[in-house]
């Protein structure tokens, strides 16, 4: 389904493939949402990039295609050659958000540490793409049933696991799962309905990071991603940065 400009302003743009000149925040729940999808993500209009790293670049106004890949890639192209002007390996973490009110995403990764932002004046399409293998189409479920399916039994994330509250707010967004495990450590649960990539593993991290920083200094956050299953590289990244991984989806 493609959404017009004018077309059902209000509707959830996670039911729609393309977006057709949308408003900052409607492209951003739309990134957002293909993010946490594992989905492909292309994002056509006027935009600027900048990149900071090993370097450091800027381009001006222009029209540009930038593609975010599932796997933490991100693309942007001009309309002319082959190759991008710009671009991030496989392994960064991608971010959409609304400031100043332009959309701007961002792709990064610690290791060397580098950032690349393409702030969007104006957004002439937002597209999303099913790109999982055909195992992972043949899930059914949604995150609220793998989310009350740990409700009901939460041994299934670990014996002595407590949980305490779903959507807790965090300084980084809304934590899926916040409880306890048997030692009384806080436990972070991000559930994801189907096999996800870098961009699960960053969002986790940036979870325990903002609440170590409001809970008191001594406490033990861990992190914990619960989803059917993780590409090589976000397995890597969850023990780069100490976070663990539970295989587990929606019940059939």
């Amino acid at each position: 389904m493609t959404l017009a400009d004018g077309d059902a302003p209000d509707a959830d743009p996670a039911d729609a493939d393309a977006l057709v000149r949308p408003d900052p925040e409607t492209a951003r729940r739309r990134i957002a949402a293909g993010i946490d999808d594992g989905a492909m993500i292309t994002v056509f209009g006027r935009c600027t990039v900048d990149y900071e790293g090993r370097a450091a670049s800027s381009l001006g106004p222009g029209d540009r295609l930038v593609v975010l890949k599932p796997d933490g890639t991100a693309l942007v192209h001009t309309d002319e050659g082959q190759k991008p002007i710009n671009w991030q390996p496989p392994g960064c973490t991608h971010e959409a958000a609304v400031a100043d009110g332009d959309l701007r995403i961002a792709s990064r990764r610690s290791s060397p540490d580098e950032e690349l932002v393409v702030a969007f004046e104006s957004v002439e399409q937002v597209a999303t793409f099913d790109v999982a293998d055909p195992a992972d189409r043949s899930l059914t479920g949604t995150e609220e049933d793998l989310r009350q399916r740990i409700l009901d039994d939460p041994k299934l994330v670990e014996d002595g696991f407590t949980p305490l509250a779903t959507e807790r707010e965090t300084p980084a967004g809304a934590v899926d799962i916040y409880g306890e495990d048997r030692a009384g450590a806080t436990v972070v649960v991000e559930l994801k309905r189907k096999r996800v990539g870098p961009d699960a593993a960053g969002q986790l991290s940036r979870y325990v990071e903002a609440l170590g920083r409001e809970l008191h200094a001594d406490a033990e956050v861990r992190g914990i991603l619960v989803a059917p299953s993780v590409t090589d590289r976000a397995r890597g990244l969850l023990a780069e940065e100490g976070l663990e991984f539970v295989s587990l989806g929606p019940p059939e």
